[in-house]
């Protein structure tokens, strides 16, 4: 193995992943240990905070150690300790904070509290050479908008949306058809069987100035679809998969032209597209965002499935990324339920 001068263990805990994983500053991952709450919370068609709080706190040791050992490496060899400190579920975002907290205080090491969307944001410098700045499209089950990448803590918001976010509209179109969450995945395997042309379904926000997203009404108008026709035929399932799937990709093209735009009148230097969340994992989506951004002579980059979903490489990644300009956290510091990336300022 490289060499290595730093390492450092981040804890991802936001929501329905208990996660814990080891990086060093030459890009090594030196264990990566997921442990999904799909289980818990499938009966109930969605994430309930209160089972996922429980959920970190009784799993969170065993990630820890698992996560050790798989690294090799002793809590000492640890130069920092990182966590995910929001957004997020605020019970889960407890849990993970101070358990970093309590790592970097009996070790001596600095805490460096992450936010979970600043690590989204950088997971693919730990995959690929990319350099500031570069426009990043973050779409998730909570999140789903546009930021000029320009240095660790320095973002720009173009435009977000203004109600739901993309993986919501599929998780929740998925239960209607009588799938159990998490409904994107279903949706993308039915759909490669479907007709994309079958139902015609709204595109709010399409054309129109800006590139702010909506799909509060793609989802209602999904479930009168729904509804109004014989929703456990296995034709129609993939017929309308197909269909809402086109016309979320449809979205995302007009959008992401405009954001573009937006992007390269601020920083005509931008050479590439960050394409990053849970929903980056959808290669339908991933393939009509390539074929457009060649055309405007940039670059789509989205970092490996395993990494698109929430995990603590891409903590222990920003975590890193952190220390190393001095960004160093207090223990004084207070999990956030909210915090935007704009406000970031470097802090």
């Amino acid at each position: 193995m490289v060499q290595n001068d730093m390492i450092i263990l981040g804890i991802e805990s936001s929501c329905d992943e208990t996660a814990v994983a080891v990086v060093d500053d030459v890009k090594n991952i030196l264990a990566n240990i997921v442990s999904s709450q799909y289980q818990e919370h499938r009966p109930f068609g969605g994430v309930v905070p209160e089972i996922a709080a429980r959920a970190h706190l009784n799993h969170i040791e065993f990630i820890l150690n698992k996560a050790m050992d798989e690294s090799g490496l002793t809590l000492d060899q640890i130069d920092g300790f990182a966590a995910s400190g929001g957004p997020g579920l605020i019970g889960g975002v407890i849990v993970g904070v101070m358990m970093a907290k309590g790592l970097a205080l009996a070790k001596n090491k600095p805490f460096i509290p992450v936010n979970h969307l600043e690590a989204h944001a950088l997971t693919v410098r730990l995959t690929h050479e990319v350099d500031f700045p570069y426009l990043l499209l973050l779409v998730s089950g909570g999140h789903c908008q546009f930021l000029i990448v320009e240095d660790v803590g320095h973002y720009t918001y173009l435009g977000g949306t203004l109600d739901d976010a993309i993986g919501e509209c599929l998780d929740k179109t998925a239960r209607l058809l009588g799938y159990a969450y998490p409904g994107g995945p279903t949706i993308e395997r039915l759909a490669r069987e479907g007709n994309p042309e079958a139902f015609h379904l709204p595109k709010p926000l399409k054309g129109q100035a800006g590139c702010s997203f909506s799909f509060s009404g793609l989802k209602t108008a999904a479930r009168k679809v729904i509804l109004e026709n014989e929703a456990k035929s296995p034709r129609f399932q993939a017929d309308f998969c197909a269909s809402l799937q086109k016309t979320i990709g449809d979205i995302l093209e007009d959008r992401c032209q405009h954001a573009i735009t937006m992007a390269l009148e601020k920083k005509p230097e931008i050479k590439d597209l960050v394409l990053a969340g849970g929903v980056a994992a959808n290669q339908y989506f991933c393939e009509r965002l390539t074929s457009l951004v060649r055309e405007r002579g940039i670059s789509l980059i989205t970092p490996p499935v395993s990494l698109c979903t929430d995990n603590g490489a891409m903590v222990a990644w920003a975590g890193l990324e952190r220390l190393q300009k001095g960004l160093v956290g207090s223990l004084a510091f207070a999990p956030r339920p909210r915090w935007p990336l704009e406000e970031l300022k470097g802090e």
